[in-house]
């Protein structure tokens, strides 16, 4: 029989401890939450953006620049946060919230002081210290509850469950304390101000009274309180040579740019009013053409497009733009001339050549089948973490009747997608018609071979939870 009615004190109390332990963990997989369930944001004009505003900084940071990254993540939060590894991840909203170029680096630099400083794999011992307070005193507290104390118990287990979370907070805080200065030297050594990092922080701290959260001390925060961070560094920054610095107005024009087009593709409607059409400049264009493109007005969007190309007519993110627009509206025989000269102008942009090889293929024409092939061979040669050129790849070898090839393609995009069960069907599918020893073979058993081991791990993390 199955009673359904009160729990006892020590029930009530371990339920508590329960709760504590899992804020505990949500707290830490917030500090350092990988990116696998928000959408990234990929372009070309955007990634060199980040790739140049970034660069200065991770030297200073003595960080590898082709080792690290710095990704777009579709989200409205003002956030921006490092997972293990050396990637910075920024999310929407805090981009469109950044007024200049130089708060961006502000918020970059103190990520950079993340990465640096190890914090993302020093935060798991900073929760299995907070946990190791509370299962203590939950040990303590049942032990007297036992004997009969249970008021007693319960005080004792409450005072752990705040003791630990207490804990971690000012593991927290104080990792953010440390790259807060971080940032700010390397800043300094790269004679960039620290200006855009004093007004970034303003910005946070008008969200905490926004947000009804303002307090006079930082106790109960996993960050410090944004008054106490721009005290502290404010002293630093106006001692440094580069305060009064001004920044490089080509990359404050590009970050411009960017803003406008990402406010357009994420928030149309706000894009619109922001950037009405009697605005004629760059931005005002860029907006409204990716808020028309998204809003399904593609001549609208089009005239947008072409009113960037009479500024500058081998702008190859224009031209990409023109031909994006063609080819998302039905029109990829006339997407091509454009996206052809686009990725010759840009260079070594593999998404510009990858969007090529979609229009190509997307004629339904024979003849534009090779070009295609070989402009998304180099695309993923470039970039082979582009899941779609992966897929349009797969599709040329499949018309070509190259079936295995065809199969590893598919595995290379499933992986990139995290399916592992549908990436090792068809790496092991490659296995069976790819020659052995050649590349192509020894791919196809890398990905069959990880993909085996995500797949027992993620039967042993289901038997685990069962039990």
């Amino acid at each position: 029989m199955v009673s359904g009615g009160m729990q006892s004190p020590l029930s009530r109390a371990l339920a508590r401890l329960g709760r504590l332990l899992m804020l505990a963990l949500l707290l830490a997989f917030a500090a350092a939450r990988p990116a696998v369930a928000q959408t990234v944001l990929r372009d070309s004009e955007t990634e060199l953006l980040f790739r140049d505003l970034s660069s200065p900084l991770i030297t200073a940071a003595g960080l590898d620049p082709k080792a690290t990254n710095v990704v777009l993540l579709n989200d409205p939060e003002i956030n921006a946060f490092v997972a293990t590894g050396q990637t910075v991840y920024i999310q929407s909203g805090l981009f469109l919230a950044a007024t200049n170029v130089n708060q961006l680096q502000g918020v970059v630099a103190h990520e950079l002081g993340h990465v640096a400083g190890g914090h993302a794999i020093r935060m798991q011992s900073g929760s299995s210290e907070a946990s190791g307070i509370s299962i203590a005193t939950m040990v303590l507290g049942a032990l007297a509850i036992a004997a009969g104390a249970g008021d007693a118990g319960m005080g004792i287990m409450m005072a752990g469950q705040r003791a630990a979370l207490g804990r971690f907070l000012a593991f927290t805080r104080a990792q953010e304390s440390s790259a807060d200065l971080a940032g700010a030297k390397y800043l300094s050594a790269a004679g960039i101000s620290g200006k855009g990092s004093i007004d970034f922080f303003k910005t946070l701290q008008n969200q905490e009274f926004r947000l009804a959260v303002a307090a006079k001390d930082s106790y109960d925060r996993t960050h410090p309180l944004g008054s106490e961070r721009i005290n502290s560094l404010r002293e630093v920054y106006e001692k440094d040579p580069a305060w009064n610095r001004l920044s490089d107005p080509t990359l404050e024009a590009r970050f411009q740019r960017v803003k406008a087009k990402l406010l357009g593709f994420v928030d149309p409607k706000r894009a619109t009013v922001k950037y009405p059409e009697s605005d004629k400049s760059v931005p005002g264009h860029y907006a409204r053409a990716y808020a028309y493109h998204v809003g399904a007005y593609p001549e609208k969007a089009l005239a947008e497009a072409e009113a960037l190309l009479r500024t500058n007519p081998n702008d190859p993110f224009f031209l990409e733009l023109k031909g994006q627009i063609l080819l998302e509206s039905g029109r990829p025989a006339e997407a091509i001339a454009p996206l052809r000269e686009a990725t010759r102008l840009a260079g070594d942009q593999p998404l510009i050549a990858a969007m090529l090889g979609h229009a190509l293929i997307s004629t339904e024409k024979p003849q534009h089948f090779a070009e295609a092939k070989q402009v998304l061979k180099e695309a993923v040669n470039r970039d082979n973490q582009n899941p779609f050129a992966w897929y349009q790849l797969g599709i040329i070898y499949d018309r070509e009747g190259d079936l295995p090839r065809a199969a590893l393609a598919t595995a290379e995009r499933n992986n990139l997608e995290g399916n592992p069960k549908l990436a090792l069907v068809s790496a092991e599918m490659a296995l069976k018609g790819i020659p052995h020893g050649t590349p192509d073979y020894l791919r196809a058993q890398d990905i069959a071979m990880v993909s085996r081991a995500e797949l027992k791990n993620k039967k042993k993390d289901r038997r685990e939870r069962d039990q």
